[in-house]
């Protein structure tokens, strides 16, 4: 059985991000394969915790950090949010452990999303690939011969409105003032569980520069020519499709994704990838439903080689 993480600190290139680690055996064994968990908004690396422990008894060495800007890694010194930083970010933490030919990268909502442009590297680092209720960014552009029920026209209007919170913090200084409200406001809607423990989220990112760094990633998102030039390199993957297999699961009672977009990414998904939809769970599958979330995981993943 796996004993409590410990934590490890990586120097990123706009400041400490530190990550919690956790092994069945020395955490940096460097013949064991990385499992690298990237989590999502609002969230912390302690909801990865259920599948953290099955991986690290299955063998892997499974790290999970906080992704830049939320405690208690430090605020990015370049003021980047954007994916490119994200995904440079997730890249030091691998090569700090010392990367194999097998590792895999799983990640959840904005971690998805840097996952899933990750997996689209030429020379992609990673074995295979798990993203959880943000598929490829390509499923959110047009896509032929879906039929009109998978077609965007049909989807995006109720999507629009889910998506109320991204235009939201667009605007200056009100979403600053209001992480108090938003973050418990988004767990009931996307979420199907009321009895998740909100403190290590709070603890990431309730304090005001904490908040202010993880909305700044909508920002950023919608700023992509500030990208600064070291991040550009993989911010220009930003849209590309996967490259290695990819996992891609969502909830059918997600709150914040419509359900009609899982169908949509089997339709950019490389060959030996699959896609599932987890009946009762919501926008956060590894909390909603772990243990079905877990066994999808390790059966697509696969044993330790």
């Amino acid at each position: 059985m796996t004993t409590e993480p410990e934590v490890i600190e990586v120097e990123g290139a706009a400041g400490t991000l530190r990550a919690l680690c956790w092994s069945s055996s020395e955490v940096r064994d460097r013949d064991r394969p990385i499992a690298l968990l990237l989590h999502g908004f609002p969230d912390a690396p302690e909801t990865w915790v259920p599948t953290a422990q099955r991986l690290a008894d299955d063998g892997w060495r499974v790290v999970a950090p906080y992704l830049r800007g939320y405690a208690p890694s430090d605020l990015a010194s370049d003021g980047s949010y954007h994916v490119g930083a994200l995904m440079d970010d997730a890249l030091r933490v691998v090569d700090e452990l010392g990367p194999t030919d097998h590792d895999v990268v799983i990640g959840h909502d904005w971690g998805a999303i840097i996952a899933g442009v990750l997996a689209s590297l030429p020379d992609n680092p990673f074995r295979k690939a798990v993203l959880m209720s943000v598929p490829p960014i390509p499923v959110f552009y047009p896509i032929r011969g879906l039929g009109v029920r998978r077609s965007l026209p049909v989807l995006l209007p109720k999507q629009l409105l889910r998506s109320w919170y991204i235009t939201y913090f667009q605007l200056p200084s009100l979403p600053e003032r209001s992480s108090g409200k938003v973050i418990p406001f988004l767990w009931r809607r996307w979420s199907v569980r009321r009895d998740i423990d909100l403190t290590p989220v709070y603890d990431a990112i309730g304090a005001p520069d904490r908040w202010t760094a993880a909305i700044s990633y909508y920002r950023c998102a919608a700023s992509d020519k500030s990208v600064p030039q070291r991040y550009r390199a993989y911010q220009d993957r930003f849209g590309e499709p996967p490259q290695i297999p990819v996992l891609y699961l969502h909830g059918d009672r997600d709150g914040a994704l419509g359900v009609g977009f899982a169908d949509r990414a089997r339709a950019v998904l490389p060959p030996g990838s699959a896609a599932h939809v987890i009946e009762g769970a919501g926008h956060f599958l590894q909390v909603d439903s772990p243990e079905e979330t877990i066994e999808k995981i390790t059966g697509f993943i696969g044993p330790v080689d």
